[in-house]
């Protein structure tokens, strides 16, 4: 089974600067760019963390170029 789809594992938050947001296995070391937002828990907890934290799934740098407008 994928890592990223197993529910058994244990899972974190990884954002970057663009505030996306992603589910990440605790295990991996986070890519360049990413940092920890929430820590480590079960993939449903994480998941209702990046549901709950992420509501404008745009970048951020677009978000921003729109508020210039």
């Amino acid at each position: 089974m994928n890592p990223f789809d197993d529910p058994r594992h244990t899972f974190t938050v990884l954002t970057n600067d663009e505030d996306q947001h992603s589910l990440w296995p605790a295990h991996l070391p986070a890519p360049a760019g990413w940092q920890q937002a929430h820590a480590p828990a079960d993939r449903a907890t994480c998941l209702a963390w990046i549901e709950a934290h992420w509501s404008d799934q745009r970048p951020r740098s677009l978000r921003t170029a729109g508020a210039d407008r």
